[in-house]
């Protein structure tokens, strides 16, 4: 072969091997591009896992809080026990293993075979038990220094504790075991709530196990933000307080609502719902008859019927229930019609019992009837027939508006889950015996937030503000991040109507059907309501009152709904009306609120018991004529050693008071008489008779005008005390109406 040929087959070679060469090189840089490029943050997640380990390390959940600053909700330090089985199982055999199982199992309280599994799992992390207190945590810490042991770690973690327990429970709500928010403001404002956790990153070997050298990075968790509400602690606890007292007396059977409201602004002061569940133990179900009834239950039911009766517990009556309001909807019926101008103050109307609407007879809740009334009266009364009348001059068109204008068919917006809207009659359908229904409050539903939200209207000048439930975010330091102001909706009614309709509300508890809530000097106005569940004739009814105080200048809004009384009476007049009484009592008094009293008032107003122990008798005596007391001194001392009542105590004016002057000369002892069932007359009567003195509670401004009994006196028949001590006899009256 000739050299040329022989260089010829030498370079196509070589260009063979270039080719094969630059083809290889082409196809390397083509799956080395696609390794980077396509696959690339994949790979490199899971070289990051094998070659490091990861723990999270829990953000601290931002705290609750009242309008005025107290903790509603607040995180704890607390630890989790978390392991790493892959690192145990590269450093010690079976026997380390079970011993470890062992110690951890017992310090733990875990059952032994679930932590063996979990340490023999082949996986680089698992948590063994969260949330351990201190104690426990410093045991784990022992035993893992005293026996060497690898891959057990103590994480750093956050609890979630409710200082007051139950105390607004339906509104906080609470979290999970993974502090997420499960209920109320807890859920709807987890993520502000919860912040951002953070990492301990460290490095280890294939097998799991830690490098030879050390590694490790640590990203901070960010702490979640602080929710400040517009609750007041202080109000809160009055209404939880009179609300769970009316939930026993009278024997709910489907318990209570109540909602407190700034008219000026929306914020809600208070929200209870009875009854209520520990926010500390919320998968605990308080009931014992209903805990037996599931644990009869088969094995595979007893979940679902726990949830059941849990979510029942959780659910926010005041938000989430829809009711027939009854007569307390006559405040909107009677604002549309005073708006229109097609009712005057003195217009006159007859009640006969009963009135006819198309082919229907509806009858007044008074079976006799009022007979001939002005608009006032009608109102005073509750009468059915009056509101069908004033109901029919408004007419279907102008009323649905109205009803549109108050809200009662929208959601309010609040923040917290699961609000209803309201159900109304379909435009079609709503004829001449519908708006004769709706006129006096049946035939449809609303909630009892929308409820409260329109009283705010009436209130308010007519106008509608949103109501809401949160004020501000703020973080760790105090700082604002987000304000919540005062939403004005729309304006309902003139300000001439909603100081009208005011003046006439507060004539009926002065002198109506709402006389059990009236209080001295603080002006309230309200409204009864009593409605009948379906199906009707059922014997079950809802009874409430709503409030609103100072008349003149309304500045608390105050709604109660007690469900399914079972303890003999049902009507709002008599059952509701009592506990708006004590709640807005202590409300007013707390918000610092004047009173300003009738003339009839201060001539009926209570004296604070002068103290005058040590004092000289002629002295004494001056000191307590002064204060519009009569005195009565028992002993021939010179001094005055001891009194009843005692200084400081409350009680009507010219109530005795007796001083003892003579150590020898012991008090006077007595025993209370039984002053129910009677008129405010006779239960003054028995009580002075006895050398008691009374105090009377809900007889309205006009105890003596009739329809009034006592119900409940303390202290009780029988007891004796000594000679000159209050006896509070409550009155409710015995035809409050709807």
């Amino acid at each position: 072969m000739s050299v040329s040929k022989m260089r010829m087959q030498l370079n196509r070679r070589m260009y063979f091997i270039l080719g094969v060469c630059v083809i290889l090189l082409f196809l390397l840089i083509l799956r080395t591009g696609y390794l980077q490029i396509v696959s690339g943050h994949e790979l490199s997640k899971q070289a990051s896992e094998q070659q490091t380990r990861d723990r999270i390390v829990n953000s601290k959940r931002g705290t609750i809080l009242d309008r005025n600053g107290k903790q509603l909700a607040v995180s704890v330090p607390v630890e989790t026990v978390t392991v790493a089985p892959t690192q145990i199982n590269a450093n010690a055999d079976k026997v380390a293993i079970e011993m470890v199982a062992t110690g951890l199992s017992q310090i733990l309280g875990l059952e032994y075979q679930f932590v063996y599994d979990k340490l023999t799992k082949p996986q680089a992390y698992e948590i063994l038990k969260r949330k351990i207190e201190k104690d426990e945590a410093d045991k784990v810490r022992e035993f893992i220094v005293a026996n060497k042991v690898l891959g057990v770690n103590l994480d750093a973690d956050t609890k979630r504790v409710y200082p007051y327990g139950s105390l607004a429970s339906h509104v906080i709500g609470f979290t999970g075991l993974d502090n997420q928010g499960l209920e109320g403001v807890e859920s709807v404002f987890d993520k502000n709530l919860k912040g951002s956790p953070g990492r301990i990153v460290s490095a280890k070997t294939a097998a799991g196990t830690d490098m030879p050298f050390k590694y490790e990075k640590f990203v901070d968790p960010k702490d979640g933000l602080n929710v400040v509400l517009t609750i007041d602690e202080t109000i809160q606890r009055f209404v939880e307080k009179h609300l769970e007292t009316a939930l026993i007396e009278n024997k709910l059977l489907n318990g209570a609502a109540c909602i407190v409201l700034d008219p000026k602004t929306g914020e809600i002061l208070a929200m209870s719902t009875k009854p209520d569940y520990d926010l500390n133990n919320p998968f605990y179900v308080e009931s014992e008859d209903i805990r037996k009834q599931i644990e009869l239950l088969p094995a595979d039911q007893r979940t679902a019927k726990k949830e059941e009766e849990l979510r029942k517990i959780w659910r926010n009556k005041a938000v989430v229930d829809s009711y027939e309001p009854g007569s307390t909807f006559k405040i909107f019926t009677s604002a549309m019609a005073l708006e229109e101008n097609v009712v005057k103050l003195n217009d006159t109307f007859y009640c006969g019992g009963s009135v006819r609407v198309a082919n229907h007879n509806i009858r007044c809740w008074k079976s006799g009837g009022h007979g001939h009334q002005n608009f006032v009266e009608g109102v005073q009364n509750s009468c059915n027939p009056v509101f069908i009348e004033i109901g029919s001059r408004v007419g279907t068109e102008k009323f649905r508006g109205y009803f549109e204008g108050f809200g009662f068919t929208q959601k309010t917006g609040i923040e917290l889950p699961g609000e209803a809207p309201g159900i109304f009659h379909n435009k079609a359908v709503f004829n001449e015996v519908e708006l004769a229904t709706s006129s006096f409050g049946q035939s449809f539903q609303i909630t009892p937030l929308q409820m409260i939200s329109a009283i705010g209207a009436v209130a308010n000048d007519g106008k509608l503000m949103r109501p809401h439930l949160v004020k501000q975010l703020t973080d760790v330091n105090g700082n604002i991040v987000t304000e919540y102001g005062s939403e004005f909706v729309r304006q309902v009614i003139s300000k001439e109507t909603s100081e009208t309709l005011c003046s006439i509300l507060e004539t009926v508890v002065s002198e109506g059907t709402g006389s059990g809530a009236y209080i001295k000097g603080f002006r309230l106005a309200g409204k009864t309501g009593t409605s009948e569940k379906l199906p009707r004739g059922n014997g079950k009814y809802i009874a409430s009152f709503a409030a609103l105080a100072p008349a003149d200048d309304p500045q608390v809004v105050c709604l109660v709904i007690l469900d399914e009384p079972s303890a003999g009476l049902y009507y709002g007049g008599q059952i509701a009306s009592p506990v708006v009484r004590s709640i807005m009592d202590d409300t007013l008094n707390y918000l610092g609120i004047e009173p300003a009293y009738t003339p009839e008032e201060k001539a009926t107003l209570e004296s604070a018991v002068p103290n005058v122990a040590g004092k000289a008798v002629a002295d004494a005596k001056n000191i307590i004529k002064n204060s519009n007391l009569k005195v009565v001194v028992e002993g021939g001392g010179e001094k005055v050693l001891s009194q009843m009542p005692k200084g400081g105590v409350k009680v009507n004016q010219q109530s005795t008071i007796t001083l003892y002057t003579e150590a020898k000369t012991a008090p006077t002892m007595t025993v209370v008489p039984n002053a129910l069932q009677m008129s405010v007359v006779d239960a003054s009567k028995a009580v002075s008779q006895a050398n008691l003195n009374v105090k009377i509670i809900g007889a309205g401004s006009s105890p003596a005008g009739g329809g009034l009994v006592s119900y409940k006196q303390t202290p009780l028949a029988g007891t004796s005390v000594e000679i000159g001590t209050v006896v509070t006899v409550e009155f409710r009256r015995i035809d409050a109406g709807e």
